[in-house]
């Protein structure tokens, strides 16, 4: 790694960078005001409304004694030990608090748990592996698949499937070896199959190859009639569509096969300017995005670090831009496409390097470890000189933000073109995403609201109707008016139709819910 340096102090320039990444995301992670970006996410939390469709919410505890016996998992009530944890999400402030937990350990216990919890006129939230839960699962049953995470790998056809609650380490760990590449998001903590039916925006992959869900080749399901199903797009074409797009909405998804992709490395890494140069970086950011091939994926993110002794000292405590890049030509190449980033302001630091794809996850530096956040997103149909002043009145220097992150993402290429396999994915016409999070306790949780508030309030003029399904928040979309124009009244109308087939009672609406058709 060559160390391109503003700065020339004492820090760690170790082999292909991947080292001083790791630093530096312990050391955001331990900062009580860690900032990191959140990648492409999946996990499934709660819904409002808990009496949809003849479901009536149980206030008071149920007998799960006949469960409990007839599954090979463990189940968990309020008061129980073990509760907290089984319970536990990445994001601190906002645990599950079902009425049950059921700890699935075979196909066959979320068979009988969704059957339980029609039975009962429960609601049924799915925990897998991912960071965003969606809101409180009250009056739920909870199915955590933590004890499902088995991946196998067909080499031959470049073939993966992947269980429950498999995170994507798990999937690099088995694929990279063989020189094989998943469709993997920014970070490697995150469950694959929440991301992949949330579309799976994937950070090296995706513009080059379009949205990973798009890749995933059959699901193994288990609707609300309690019955375990594998669908492909020929068994279930009009299932198989509404899955791939609506998160937990038909179902408890408890494995997929993708494809895989012969790609063995990336040129990739960070680029960290002072947030005083937001002006300068933003703008040329913005238009040198326009310029570049498909092969090459950026983001961008408004910054303020904590002053952790544990970072390298030029970023300790600093108000910055982090450009992320991450190229699959040579490194020749990308040295030649991003040389006029490097020119926008000083540099204070870069991690720029020609990575194993195995460490393609370093790029973006997301948290490993649970943290207290709150979040917003919001799709743009463009960014011009107008927005950059927009984002500088919010969050750039003497804006008082409170926020930890502001990030954008340019999409483009493959994520815009139409699948070969039709699917929900609502985003494919959105330039940029922008995802903002503020983090602390839960006290600190009103004000990072409305300092999200403001920012979303302030980028609307330049907002898409649509935006990323997997950066949702639990403030967001939050009934069928917003749903419908998250979909568009043309997709959200086919949903609603296959919802009332599959899901007529809405079992599953512990999420960002597409109600059944009336």
């Amino acid at each position: 790694m060559t160390c391109r340096p503003a700065y020339t102090e004492d820090f760690s320039c170790d082999d292909v960078g991947v080292v001083t990444l790791r630093r530096l995301a312990q050391a955001f992670n331990a900062g009580s005001t860690s900032f990191l970006s959140f990648g492409s996410v999946a996990a499934v939390g709660s819904a409002a409304d808990h009496q949809r469709k003849g479901l009536t919410a149980m206030a008071v505890p149920i007998d799960t004694a006949e469960l409990s016996g007839a599954l090979t998992g463990p189940t968990f009530v309020p008061g129980q030990v073990g509760y907290d944890e089984e319970c536990s999400t990445y994001n601190l402030l906002t645990p599950l608090r079902p009425v049950v937990a059921v700890g699935a350990a075979t196909v066959a216990d979320v068979e009988k748990a969704v059957r339980f919890a029609a039975a009962n006129g429960l609601a049924v939230a799915i925990r897998g592996g991912g960071h965003i839960v969606a809101a409180p699962s009250d009056n739920s049953l909870l199915i955590t698949m933590r004890r499902m995470s088995g991946v196998s790998l067909d080499v031959e056809a470049a073939s993966v499937r992947v269980q429950g609650a498999a995170l994507w380490q798990d999937v690099l760990d088995a694929v990279t070896p063989h020189g094989l590449a998943p469709m993997s998001g920014s970070s490697s903590t995150v469950g694959v199959i929440g991301y992949l039916l949330g579309g799976g925006q994937s950070p090296t992959l995706g513009r080059h190859l379009g949205w990973a869900a798009e890749h995933v080749t059959a699901i193994e399901i288990v609707t609300a009639d309690g019955r375990a199903r594998r669908i492909t797009a020929d068994s279930d074409p009009d299932l198989f569509f509404a899955v791939r797009g609506t998160k937990g909405n038909f179902g408890v998804v408890t494995a997929v096969e993708m494809r895989v992709f012969p790609i063995t490395r990336v040129f990739g890494g960070g680029l960290w300017f002072s947030g005083d140069d937001l002006r300068p970086v933003l703008n040329g950011w913005r238009r040198w995005a326009a310029t570049v091939p498909e092969e090459m994926t950026s983001s961008i993110a408004i910054q303020r670090l904590p002053p952790d002794p544990a970072l390298p000292e030029p970023l300790r405590g600093v108000f910055v831009l982090h450009t992320r890049i991450a190229f699959l030509g040579s490194a020749a190449e990308g040295n030649r496409l991003i040389e006029p980033l490097r020119r926008l302001a000083p540099l204070i630091m870069e991690s720029v390097a020609d990575l194993p794809y195995a460490q393609a996850a370093t790029i973006h530096m997301d948290p490993p470890s649970p943290i207290p956040y709150v979040d917003r997103s919001i799709g743009l149909r463009e960014l011009n000189a107008e927005t950059v002043e927009a984002f500088y009145e919010v969050a750039g220097p003497g804006s008082g933000s409170t926020l930890a992150s502001v990030e954008i993402r340019a999409l483009g290429g493959a994520l815009s073109r139409e699948p070969l396999t039709a699917d929900a994915i609502p985003a494919r016409a959105v330039p940029f995403q922008v995802f903002a999070f503020g983090v602390g306790p839960l006290e600190q949780a009103p004000a990072n609201r409305v300092a999200l508030a403001e920012l979303i309030d302030r980028l609307r003029p330049w907002g898409h109707e649509r935006r990323m399904v997997a950066f949702l928040s639990p403030d967001e979309a939050t009934d069928q008016s917003a749903i419908r124009l998250l979909y568009g009244e043309d997709l959200y109308a086919r949903l609603a139709q296959l919802k009332k087939v599959y899901d007529p009672a809405n079992m599953f609406r512990i999420n960002h819910n597409i109600a059944p058709a009336t």
